[in-house]
């Protein structure tokens, strides 16, 4: 990795699918992976473009049993084209002998290139540069370009140019059993003789969805100036194929060019009559590729301008930042904004957790709130939309209010699939996942977060409260008092750790009193007044008309604020009521037997063993509440409730677990290393460090090649933001910041939009350096470290002297670390 590039040298099979993954073009709409567009479906490439929304359920039949999945979709391959000299063969990695071969992904503008210079059975060698992006300027386009040269050699070539879609979804070995057929055919057509439209729809969502190709050649000196010259061109069409050959003589030494740009539209597009004739007049229109590349580095420029994260003192960290906001940005823009689209753990790289939406949200906009809030605006919409579905999934459970699921998709019912394959023992197992009520916090928490950066009271008024209060309303339908501790309590849930299902031996799912989902509930139910007294009277007044909120639901929100149940023991905070009574896990003795012991739950049920039994924990769960309030804010939650909350519980708690936990998700390492930032820094940028590495890596080994982990990528962003220069908003108003590890920070520099003003922040020989720009400011802001408050003018700086004890400690020996 150098500058802005990442690079792999040499053909690798075994890892191609992963750098497929990484090397991902998109844009907020849709994306494309970084398959060689030569290359076809199999063991070695997966071709694979996703769209927000495209999603399609098919039913597989197990033992007579129908189960129910939905995917997103993967929609037909834009990418073939293919390179066929004197009518042989087309050329393929492993048809030909590679002498030079280099695959570039260019971070800054998500700009995929190979270079490849390779010898054919006869002799001939030919060197071959494709250049491939997603536009970011234009949402619906995309193009390739090749520049092909023949070094010892003249005669003819042929180029197929197609569309395939014969595409299924087969990426992820453990969902082969589960139907991947999505697509029926519609039909090819043309738009004249250069361009190509072929168009599918989904097989039970009835989605539409179009691509248009059009494909021109250029030879001759000056290739960037001449115009596209006549090729023989033939036609081949099938309902779900079409393709063209261009046929042309290309000379020794001279390079010729072959450019295609691509529409795509789907049915659930804006402004158009049906997709097909859409996708057709668009790439009709659309400029020559090194036009449209030039506008879509131009869209990504002025991204970047807002969104970048300077590190200089950390190379290789500073380029991982990057490779991650790329990635943020190719599945989160402001073309996402134009869209009903949530946020898929997985992005729109792959295949993995089927597309689905999950509570990974919950690290994506912490980043986004203060860079392009308006993209959190809309995916927080997402939520709203399916509003009804949460609503009735309460009400079909017993509960009030809106119980959103824990894996959505297309219109907001459970998607959580109801078996899940263990790879290591061959198993189908029930999946309970789908207790996971805390997603529904997650969103409450969202919104809320979302409003303290923008003071967007708009969207609080039009939308946001009545989400908040239809979750606050269901957390206080699925809690009960109990009369013995005079608490309320939650049972038959899961909290986030996800290796407990149940209690060992139990007949029944759930755990009672999960300590983070109780806390949320406690916090949600505080917070939920304030929320009214935002409000303009007359709002909160027709809000509680239209809900039927009743004085006396108030009083229990009151009431649960003061009394929810939390379990301790030993001094720490429990995970859940019973979690003390479990075994130990000799975690010696798995390390030692394992090479990665992440997925512990895996291995336990391979061995017959329950993972129910053990404290053992795939992911943070009460360590949650640390990395999601600050100090003040979570103290308040827990004096509030009556408990005693000394400054060393947060301490006590996170050792307790971090010697527990497995770190089967990505999150938790992003988890540990923000509440560890202002405990113990050296291991905090540690963990830091394994986040980075954790997609590019593929340190869970393989995961990564069946799509990202949004939930990691942001999360590293929002670790620099909030745990290491120690950005938080409070219910004052008063952007603080207190940055921490100043001998890795210094001369960090970021750009921030708090409430619409535009915000340089940076960190320089022992001081913090804020600038407001003049451009856009909205009214006076208030930025302070410490006691130390400042208002900022517009055009105005504010440098604050950081105290030395910011500097982190020397590292700890290797050994001690984990």
């Amino acid at each position: 990795m150098q500058g802005f590039d990442l690079t792999y040298d040499g053909f690798d099979p075994a890892s191609e699918t992963l750098r497929e993954a990484l090397t991902s073009t998109g844009n907020g709409y849709f994306c494309t992976r970084g398959t060689a567009e030569w290359e076809d479906m199999g063991s070695v490439h997966y071709p694979g473009t996703y769209a927000h929304g495209g999603y399609n359920r098919e039913t597989t039949i197990f033992d007579g049993y129908p189960v129910l999945n939905e995917d997103l979709v993967n929609l037909p391959n834009w990418l073939v084209l293919k390179l066929r000299i004197e009518g042989e063969a087309a050329v393929r990695f492993g048809s030909v002998e590679l002498l030079d071969y280099q695959h570039t992904y260019d971070i800054r503008f998500a700009l995929v290139r190979r270079d490849l210079r390779f010898r054919d059975h006869a002799g001939r060698v030919t060197t071959l540069t494709s250049r491939r992006f997603v536009s970011m300027a234009y949402s619906h386009q995309a193009g390739i370009e090749w520049t092909l040269v023949p070094e010892n050699w003249s005669g003819r070539v042929e180029v197929v140019t197609a569309l395939d879609g014969r595409m299924t979804n087969h990426m992820v070995a453990r969902y082969r059993e589960l139907e991947g057929r999505h697509l029926d055919p519609v039909s090819p057509r043309t738009f004249g003789p250069e361009i190509i439209a072929l168009k599918v729809q989904t097989r039970q969502s009835n989605i539409y969805v179009a691509e248009a190709a059009r494909t021109q050649v250029f030879l001759g000196e000056r290739l960037q100036l001449n115009g596209p010259v006549g090729v023989e061109r033939s036609l081949h069409q099938m309902e779900d194929y079409i393709q063209q050959v261009l046929a042309f003589d290309v000379e020794q030494g001279k390079p010729a060019r072959v450019e295609k740009m691509v529409a795509l539209f789907t049915s659930r597009d804006n402004a158009i009559t049906e997709p097909l004739t859409a996708a057709g007049r668009h790439v009709l229109r659309y400029p020559r590729f090194d036009d449209a590349l030039d506008e879509h580095q131009s869209a990504w420029t002025e991204l970047w301008d807002s969104c970048d994260i300077q590190l200089p003192r950390e190379p290789r960290a500073q380029l991982l930042l990057r490779l991650h906001i790329a990635h943020v940005l190719q599945v989160c823009s402001r073309h996402t904004a134009r869209h009903d689209a949530g946020v898929p753990a997985r992005g729109l790289n792959g295949e993995a957790y089927r597309g689905h939406v999950f509570w990974d949200e919950l690290y994506v906009y912490p980043y986004l709130n203060l860079r392009l809030p308006e993209i959190t605006r809309a995916l927080l919409l997402y939520r709203y939309r399916r509003l009804a579905e949460a609503r009735a999934a309460a009400c079909e459970a017993g509960y009030r209010g809106a119980m959103f699921p824990w894996q959505s998709g297309s219109d907001g019912t459970e998607e959580t699939q109801q078996v899940h394959l263990n790879p290591l023992s061959g198993q189908w197992d029930p999946d309970l996942s789908h207790n996971q009520r805390h997603v529904s916090a997650a969103i409450f928490y969202n919104v809320w977060r979302y409003y303290q950066a923008t003071d967007d009271l708009e969207f609080l008024r039009d939308y946001g409260a009545e989400l908040m209060l239809e979750i606050t309303r269901f957390w206080a339908s699925i809690a009960h008092f109990n009369l013995g501790r005079q608490r309320y309590e939650i049972h038959g849930v899961m909290g986030p750790d996800e290796f407990h299902e149940g209690y060992p031996g139990a007949e029944q799912a759930g755990l009672r009193n999960n300590a983070y989902t109780n806390a949320m509930a406690a916090w949600i139910s505080a917070t939920m007044p304030q929320v009214l007294d935002l409000l303009p009277a007359s709002r909160s007044a027709m809000l509680r008309r239209y809900l039927h909120v009743t004085d006396e639901e108030l009083r229990v929100w009151e009431d649960m604020s003061r009394r929810m149940y939390i379990p301790f023991h030993d001094g720490v905070i429990s995970q859940f009521e019973g979690y003390a009574d479990l075994d130990e896990l000799d975690w010696d003795h798995y390390r030692a037997t394992y090479p990665n012991i992440q997925r512990m739950d895996r291995i336990l049920k391979a061995e017959g063993k329950d993972p129910n039994s053990f404290k053992v924990a795939k992911q943070a769960d009460a360590v949650m509440l640390f990395f999601l309030f600050d100090h003040d804010e979570l103290r308040a939650v827990f004096e509030r409730l009556g408990y005693g909350y000394d400054r060393d519980l947060a301490r006590r708690t996170i050792e307790y677990y971090d010697r527990r936990t497995s770190h089967g998700s990505t999150l938790s390492f992003v988890t540990f290393a923000g509440v560890l930032a202002g405990l113990d820094p050296a291991s905090s940028w540690d963990r830091f460090l394994v986040a980075l590495e954790s997609d590019v890596s593929d340190v869970q080994g393989g995961t990564t090649k069946e799509g990202i982990h949004m939930g990691v990528m942001s999360g590293t962003l929002d670790l620099l933001q909030r745990s290491f220069m120690g950005s938080s908003i409070g219910d004052d108003g008063v952007l603080r910041l207190q940055p921490r590890l100043l001998d890795r920070l210094d001369g960090v520099a970021l750009c921030m939009r708090f409430r619409g003003t535009s915000l340089r922040v940076s960190v320089k020989g022992g001081e913090l350096i804020v600038f407001a720009q003049a451009e856009g400011f909205r009214w006076p802001l208030r930025v302070g470290v410490g006691p130390d408050i400042h208002e900022l003018s517009p055009g105005g700086t504010c440098v604050f002297k950081l105290p030395a004890e910011a500097s982190s400690p020397p590292p700890r020996d290797a050994g001690d670390r984990r």
